[in-house]
């Protein structure tokens, strides 16, 4: 008789992983953990132009380029020669993998019509084709694309279940890892409405307009036999093909490196008690004006000019346009850019997606190897999308970077009514927040600097102006006045006035020291008179008490003698 606790570790909690077959499809894998279920049926549904054949070629593509696993096409729409052409543009060899008889395209066109007349469908002819196909090149991959046009001509809902589940159960008593295209139903997921309750696993392709500019999503509606992420994924396809991108990394494990780096500017370093670490995230924020540009392409040039790598992506200007406004500041972007320590690329926010600025964003960083990333400006994104998939965005891109240890600079532009607020909630994310804003006394507009946080480092909670100058950025320590704290010209006049009142209560210092002075020589002097005089009667009572002294001498003979003749 086992006890309790003995059940529970031999019935309980024993896990199994099912085997899964890795699709090679950038982060796909990662919300799977793992990919497809191997020697299972998956059913990929969505709308025409979703990418349900993409995502089929591409799982057989990289089966049979980096798994070793050799793949059947079985295609119900498109031809063999439309596939290779197709498929070239992402820059796959379709061609050569079938002469390398690493793959394998069946085009089946099958005619609704036919099916009609002859009023019989028999999926025998099928199962000896695919079977053909399989045994040639050693498949163990296979996609049939697509279910609608295979079964379009039965219009029977019980002989049409009978069928797909016998070509699933056949498929799967093979063996082989299956992918299924399926197009999406008026009111279900799918076109018949009971497809997906035969899969093993259902994948659910989606496109969606938003602020006039294309997102696609990628949901897991099921996965048999295994854990799996459930939210809307955004996915592209570009030239390089399918690619996932999970809302956040999995975890909060990024290393949190203790070196720090230097801004370039002695005064800012010492602000923030030598720097900011490196792998953090900065958001520089101001209104319109303020220079935050400006503060970030010196940011990116010191970095370059230390050996560091600098990506700088600018969302507004054109690399040209910024090279020739940074060399009012002293900088040498040109020079830098030739000699590869400074890269600078312009994307468009509303010419595509978010997903796609993701994309470009992570090829640019794979491709130049940054030490530093700067962005500018990310509230340029609220043009591609909605504030919560700005911010979904920009959090990825920051997860992404921790991974990388890729110190990070982001510039947002303020609305002036909130100044210490960012439309998008984007504050939280960041590790450092450097505020500039703009300060009008006496008709004069002038900026104001300070940092709002900076975690795990000390540093300056002082409210500083700055200037721009041909040396780059300086610093001015804050003056205060009956006001507050006063800039630009303001600064200097009460600078003058202080000044001039310094002088004036120097001056009357110095009259109070003389004065001072004055009085205590006529003391000194009333002092030494005073000595003189009581010396003088000192000298009169002393001769008096001489003569005194005297005369009772005198007294006393006299009387000596006197007594003397009374005797005799």
């Amino acid at each position: 008789i086992m006890s309790q606790n003995e059940m529970s570790k031999k019935y309980l909690f024993n896990y199994k992983p099912i085997p899964k077959s890795a699709t090679g499809i950038s982060g796909f894998d990662e919300i799977t953990n793992g990919g497809l279920p191997e020697g299972r049926i998956s059913l990929i549904v969505g709308s025409a132009g979703s990418g349900k054949t993409v995502f089929g070629m591409q799982f057989l593509v990289m089966g049979a380029v980096k798994y070793g696993e050799p793949g059947v096409m079985m295609s119900f729409e498109e031809s063999e020669a439309e596939l290779v052409k197709n498929f070239s543009s992402i820059g796959y060899d379709i061609q050569g993998l079938l002469n390398d008889n690493r793959l394998f395209i069946d085009h089946i066109h099958i005619e609704r019509k036919e099916i009609l007349e002859s009023g019989e469908f028999d999926l025998e002819g099928i199962f000896l084709r695919l079977q053909n196909a399989i045994t040639k090149v050693g498949a163990k991959r296979v996609v049939m694309d697509s279910l609608e046009a295979l079964f379009s001509g039965i219009e029977n809902q019980s002989i049409l279940r009978a069928e797909i589940r016998r070509l699933f159960r056949w498929l799967r008593d093979k063996g082989l890892t299956v992918i299924s295209t399926g197009e999406k139903g008026t009111d279900t997921f799918t076109r018949y409405g009971f497809e997906e309750y035969l899969a093993d696993c259902v994948i659910f392709l989606d496109q969606q307009i938003i602020n006039k500019i294309t997102t696609r999503r990628l949901r897991i509606l099921k996965y048999r036999g295994s854990e799996h992420g459930g939210n809307e994924y955004p996915f592209i396809i570009t030239k390089d093909g399918f690619s996932v991108f999970p809302i956040t990394s999995l975890t909060l494990e990024h290393e949190a490196p203790s070196e720090k780096i230097s801004t370039g500017n002695d005064k800012l370093d010492k602000m923030i008690a030598g720097g900011f670490y490196k792998g953090a995230s900065t958001l520089i924020s101001g209104t319109a004006g303020t220079g935050k540009t400006t503060l970030a392409n010196l940011i990116a040039a010191a970095a370059a000019h230390r050996g560091d790598r600098s990506l700088y992506i600018s969302l507004e200007e054109s690399p040209k346009q910024i090279i020739r406004n940074m060399g009012s500041v002293g900088l040498g972007l040109d020079k830098l850019c030739k000699a590869g320590r400074l890269k600078m690329i312009s994307l468009r926010p509303s010419f595509q997606g978010l997903e796609s600025h993701l994309v470009a964003f992570h090829k640019e960083v794979e491709e130049y190897k940054p030490d530093v990333f700067v962005l500018d400006p990310i509230s340029s994104f609220m043009q591609a999308g909605t504030g919560k998939e700005a911010k979904s965005m920009v959090t990825r891109v920051i997860d992404y970077l921790k991974e990388k240890k890729i110190t990070a600079f982001f510039t947002f532009l303020m609305n002036p009514d909130l100044p210490e607020q960012t439309e998008i909630g984007i504050s939280s994310l960041m590790d450092n927040w450097i505020m500039l804003k703009d300060a009008e006394q006496a008709g004069e507009r002038h900026h104001l600097f300070y940092i709002l946080k900076a975690r795990g480092s000390s540093h300056s909670k002082q409210v500083r102006e700055y200037e721009f100058t041909k040396e780059g950025i300086d610093f001015v320590d804050a003056y205060m006045g009956p006001e507050g704290i006063l800039t630009g010209t303001a600064r200097e006049l009460q600078k003058e006035e202080d000044k001039n009142h310094n002088i004036l209560i120097e001056k009357e210092i110095e009259l109070k020291k003389s004065e001072i002075e004055r009085k205590s020589q006529l003391i000194e002097q009333k002092i030494k008179e005073l000595k003189e005089s009581l010396k003088a009667q000192k000298k009169l009572l002393e001769l008096e008490v001489t003569k005194l002294q005297a005369a009772n001498r005198d007294n006393d003979i006299k009387m000596r003698l006197a007594k003397k003749r009374t005797k005799t």
